[in-house]
């Protein structure tokens, strides 16, 4: 589960990164291989057979399409990054919270401030959601200090 990776940091914990994604961290953009090794872990076709494995937005052709009404806690969400049309980052959504910024989904991912950790995500400038045929992944049990918070 994805969950059990919180806390890896792509320079204190390079080597088991690197392990577990098959990519040097420090070097490589790690947040589309961090979804494809909790896939393959999980059972679940990754996308590593994609032309360009690596992007996170090449999840954009993983899976089944997922409305923003209908998602589900374990779906992966793909978000543009930068200016460039290829850059992105993708995770899995965990849940939706309020902030004073307005609605935000807490998603689960690899390369999040050089960590697997949760991050708050404006759900607006997702550019996909996607499932899986087995339907969502399962990345766990919400931890209790994230429910408390929110």
């Amino acid at each position: 589960m994805a969950e059990e990776y919180i806390g890896l940091n792509e320079y204190q914990n390079r080597q088991q990164i690197k392990r577990l994604t098959g990519v040097d961290p420090v070097r490589t953009e790690w947040c589309a291989a961090f979804v494809n090794a909790v896939l393959e872990i999980e059972g679940i076709p990754s996308n590593n057979n994609h032309e360009y494995p690596l992007l996170a937005r090449s999840f954009l052709d993983w899976g089944s399409t997922v409305e923003y009404s209908d998602i589900q806690r374990g779906d992966i969400v793909v978000f543009p990054r930068g200016n460039q049309g290829w850059k992105g980052h993708v995770g899995f959504y965990v849940t939706t919270v309020d902030t004073p910024k307005g609605q935000r989904w807490v998603i689960l991912g690899g390369n999040q401030a050089n960590s697997v950790r949760y991050d708050l995500y404006d759900p607006s400038r997702a550019i996909g959601i996607r499932r899986g045929d087995k339907g969502p992944t399962n990345i766990g049990s919400m931890p209790n200090w994230l429910m408390a918070k929110y």
